[in-house]
């Protein structure tokens, strides 16, 4: 599991990989089996401090635990170019498109960070007692409608990601925060045709 540097803590059911069990909660739903559903909500039916990011339900399906208590504030269906039947998430490019918010079908096998139109809506949902400003509302709309053609990150060496991406193999190697040079090279084999780039970390001077 790989969850976004931003989160103090994150886990799976009753396994914890890294944090405290307390605090505000984000869940991925489509992301948990039947049994961690049902935990989950079991467990936040006793609070109002969670968030869920989900796939949008077809008019025709029923009502899912969560919803009782809550009310979504976000959705991508006004702005998602939603791919065709039977066109998979590695046949439908971002060139050009919105709304291109998932990784390419296989993409760690391929090592390959592209984006592509997600197959499915999503939606955010909050417990109903939550409010959330317009500004905020229209923050995650933004997002959901982003156009960048790969998965890039920004490495963030201060407040809560410091300690996430010295954890990485090149924080542990010493690549951040390093007085020299770090530059790193890689390959691909494209259709057949091979390509290979470099990247150099350098240290933004101050002027």
């Amino acid at each position: 599991m790989s969850a976004p540097p931003f989160f103090w803590s994150a886990g799976r059911g009753q396994v914890k990989l890294y944090g405290e069990d307390s605090g505000p909660t984000v869940a991925v739903w489509e992301s948990l089996s039947e049994s961690e559903q049902e935990q989950w909500s079991k467990t936040m039916g006793k609070s109002k401090d969670w968030v869920v990011w989900c796939r949008s339900r077809e008019k025709d399906e029923g009502q899912r635990p969560f919803e009782a208590d809550s009310k979504e504030i976000c959705s991508n269906r006004s702005k998602q170019a939603k791919a065709k039947t039977g066109e998979t998430m590695d046949e439908k490019g971002c060139k050009g498109q919105s709304a291109c918010t998932v990784r390419w079908k296989a993409w760690w096998r391929q090592s390959n960070i592209k984006c592509a139109v997600s197959e499915e809506y999503a939606s955010c949902w909050v417990h109903q007692d939550c409010h959330v400003v317009d500004e905020q509302k229209a923050a995650l709309k933004k997002a959901a409608g982003v156009s960048g053609e790969k998965d890039e990150c920004q490495v963030r060496l201060k407040g809560r990601e410091y300690d996430y991406w010295m954890g990485t193999e090149i924080g542990m190697l010493g690549g951040y925060g390093s007085q020299g040079q770090v530059t790193a090279g890689d390959g691909s084999d494209q259709k057949g045709k091979m390509g290979a780039g470099y990247n150099n970390l350098r240290r933004k001077k101050k002027k």
